[in-house]
């Protein structure tokens, strides 16, 4: 059997299964494969940077909820795919790595692009291994093992020759629904002080839907949503309103995801006074500490939450929100957080918003999302900065396809930090025969480095001597230039109303594929920060 017939076999499995994107970089040893998907009814996304596929991938599976696959040939071009493995298997989004590789023989023999491939994804994802040259039958079975786990890698050890013609295979048609792990029942007691803390991947838990609950932007939106910058006054046994003092700490707290955003929410999480359940249906659940005293999938709820409890935690959430955008009124400079505002307030019911992480997601989440009826994204498994372009764009590619008869496509806003839009730069190389976003606008909030660190311990008076090269690392990056080079459409915002004009373009004009500037400053945000939490203080 040669390798074009065994590539076959692997693309009529795929096609069989489902899926029906796949994203695939040139390469020689890949070939086969190549030939295969060109002419398969999979939708083919080509990229010359294995990184920014996998991550194209990744973003495309997000939204399907079904296995995206990413192809590229031998040696480090499997490596610059771990990243996104990485992320896809603490977010439990469906992802394979399907690689070519060279035949056992040459490992370890200083043959060219030849590393060893097998387990290089360990522990994030099993390598299941095709050997064209000992047993080619295995193929098939082989790929639907692998398409039977969340995140997996296909390693096809391919002998020459690499090319011909192969005939047209088909497959049976098979499901590769993953479902869900089921960690049993809680029982909650609503009559007890109880405050939900949901973070990414978290879902509306029945039972739960009436208690205040404190939601990371990626979160569904909550009936009784609860700021996060209220969490300092749940720290607090009590606290004095008027003259009566009010009992402020809660009894018990459900968590539902992976919360990761705030240090004052994640303190609650770790706080051995509280009764802490965490709620998860992966494999994988959250409790950095040893907090929790039960985990489940599901509650069984009693009582319902008190009036007095109710009002409680109301008041502390709006004084929040009230704070941070007094906070915007009443500074002069334009920040990031002044960019997150301009967006959430020109979102629109239908729209999908992609957050990169760092900054920008806090910032969302503090001007006070997730909204209902907008689709939130942002990378926050691994939490890291790399490629959030591929991503955007693979979001807004696979949710445009979901509307094919659309004539308008559904609009897409993004809101990265110049870092990671600089990190991930590459990820806007589009070749001029792939598909594109037809109505997508990528807001990088620029000032000019690492703004986050601005408001952490580093941050700090006794440590500004070194702190610009090491922390702020200014890049003096000409973005326009940038964005010209790659084709791609760019605006520049000086101000918040500039900013909100702008994306207020995107409802009322032609829907294009964008990036806006908005020229930010960190300068102040240690400040803004310092007042927005002194204003917050009950």
């Amino acid at each position: 059997m040669t390798a074009t017939d065994v590539a076959a076999r692997i693309v009529a499995e795929l096609v069989a299964s489902g899926m029906t994107d796949i994203v695939a970089c040139p390469g020689s040893r890949n070939a086969p494969l190549l030939l295969e998907l060109a002419r398969s009814p999979l939708k083919l996304h080509m990229r010359i940077d294995e990184r920014s596929a996998a991550f194209l991938a990744l973003g495309i599976a997000r939204v399907q909820k079904r296995q995206v696959a990413v192809v590229m040939t031998s040696g480090t071009a499997v490596a610059n795919t771990l990243p996104a493995v990485i992320e896809a298997h603490l977010t439990n989004t469906p992802l394979m790595i399907l690689s070519a590789d060279r035949p056992r023989y040459f490992v370890g023999t200083g043959a060219s692009q030849t590393i060893e491939q097998c387990g290089l994804f360990e522990p994030y994802a099993t390598t299941f291994g095709i050997d064209v040259e000992t047993r080619p039958e295995t193929a098939a079975v082989t790929v639907r093992r692998a398409l039977a786990r969340p995140v997996s890698h296909v390693n096809v050890a391919f002998r020459n020759p690499l090319v011909g013609e192969a005939p047209e295979v088909t497959a049976d048609v098979h499901d590769i629904s993953l479902g869900h792990t089921d960690w049993g029942v809680a029982d909650i007691d609503l009559s007890k002080n109880t405050l939900v803390i949901a973070g990414d991947g978290a879902w509306q838990v029945p039972g739960l839907e009436d208690v205040p609950t404190i939601a990371e932007p990626t979160a569904p939106a909550p009936h009784n949503a609860v700021h996060p910058l209220a969490a300092h006054v749940f720290h607090k046994p009590q606290v004095s309103a008027e003259d009566y003092v009010v009992h402020t700490k809660p009894e018990q707290i459900v968590v539902v995801g992976h919360p990761t955003l705030h240090r004052g929410v994640l303190k609650l999480t770790q706080d051995k006074d509280i009764d802490i359940t965490v709620l998860t249906r992966t494999a994988n659940y959250t409790d950095p500490t040893g907090a929790a005293r039960r985990v489940a999938s599901t509650v069984r709820v009693t009582g319902q939450p008190s009036t007095q409890w109710l009002k409680i935690c109301e008041a502390a959430g709006q004084l929040a929100a009230d704070a941070v955008r007094d906070g915007l009124e009443s500074c002069a400079d334009f920040t990031g957080l002044h960019a997150a505002a301009a967006i959430a307030d020109t979102l629109g019911v239908g729209d999908t918003l992609v957050v990169g992480a760092s900054n920008p997601i806090r910032d969302v989440a503090f001007v006070g999302l997730p909204f209902d009826g907008v689709s939130t994204y942002s990378p926050r498994g691994a939490a890291g900065i790399d490629g959030t372009v591929s991503q955007t764009i693979g979001i807004a590619l696979a949710t445009q396809a979901q509307y094919p008869a659309e004539i308008r496509a559904p609009r897409t806003v993004a809101l990265l930090g110049d870092v990671t839009f600089l990190h991930d730069i590459g990820g806007l190389l589009i070749g001029p025969d792939e598909p594109r976003p037809e109505n997508l606008t990528i807001v990088v909030a620029n000032d000019n480095g690492c703004g986050i660190f601005e408001t952490l311990e580093q941050g700090a008076e006794e440590y500004r001597d070194r702190f610009e090269r090491v922390f702020g690392t200014p890049h003096d990056v000409n973005l326009a230039e940038l964005c010209a080079g790659y084709g791609v459409g760019y605006e520049r915002a000086e101000s918040v109303q500039e900013l909100v004009d702008k994306l207020l373009d995107d409802i009322e004009g032609p829907p294009q594929f964008r990036v806006i500037e908005a020229v930010t400053t960190r300068d102040g945000r240690r400040d803004l920060h310092e007042e927005i939490a002194k204003a917050v203080a009950w």
